[in-house]
């Protein structure tokens, strides 16, 4: 995460100087903004590689903001987290639709926050696995492309195979999987098994093993 940079918002001030402490530790290059208008402002100014935005804002909700910026060219594929106090599964479809890339319910954890935020990162940086394995993906699109052949898969799978691939032959836990690619949200126990299927039915068996009893691995 050394040197990228990360934007928080948040109107409560003793939040975004925790937040903004140890987001400076572990090296990422922090700028803040309490409001609204402020966020969008200073996204522009700084350009960051990732946003921590707080739905409940005093001018415009972070759901607008969110809004506002995926419609810039410049915000397209820029991370967005939401962080917020409201859990109901409303606020966080609302979120999700408005363009975010995940949504974490107060009170925050800061632990699961900082590796929500590396696993988004180290996300960015997958094309790397692309020499090894010829797959390539593009996030743009929710698209995998093989072979020279483009396929648009499902979000949540698109989701799975990113994080398996920013890691080429690390085996991921089952329940790091559920915990990045489908945080609060309640799924049933073999969710992943079929996504995991899915995937080895549009780009081969071979692409993903399974380390019995553990998880999964992508043979990068």
């Amino acid at each position: 995460m050394e040197g990228k940079k990360i934007l928080i918002v948040d109107d409560e001030e003793d939040i975004l100087e925790m937040l903004a402490y140890n987001f400076n530790k572990e090296g990422l290059r922090v700028s803040k903004a309490a409001n609204g208008a402020e966020a969008i402002e200073t996204a522009e100014k700084t350009r960051p590689d990732i946003i921590l935005l707080d739905v409940m804002l005093p001018d415009m909700d972070g759901i607008s903001v969110c809004e506002t910026l995926r419609k810039k060219p410049a915000f397209k594929n820029t991370l967005i987290l939401f962080l917020s106090a409201r859990g109901e599964d409303y606020s966080q479809v609302a979120g999700y639709n408005a363009g975010a890339d995940d949504y974490i319910v107060k009170p925050i954890r800061i632990k699961i926050l900082m590796h929500k935020v590396k696993v988004l990162l180290d996300r960015v940086a997958v094309p790397a696995a692309e020499s090894l394995t010829g797959i390539s993906i593009n996030p743009e699109r929710f698209s995998i492309s093989m072979n020279g052949k483009e396929t648009i898969i499902p979000k949540k799978e698109f989701e799975l195979l990113s994080l398996l691939m920013s890691v080429p032959h690390k085996v991921f836990r089952r329940e790091e999987i559920l915990n990045d690619v489908w945080g609060d949200t309640y799924i049933g126990d073999r969710t992943i098994d079929v996504h995991i299927r899915k995937l080895r039915e549009k780009f081969g068996s071979d692409v993903i093993q399974t380390v019995k009893g553990v998880g999964y691995k992508f043979m990068g």
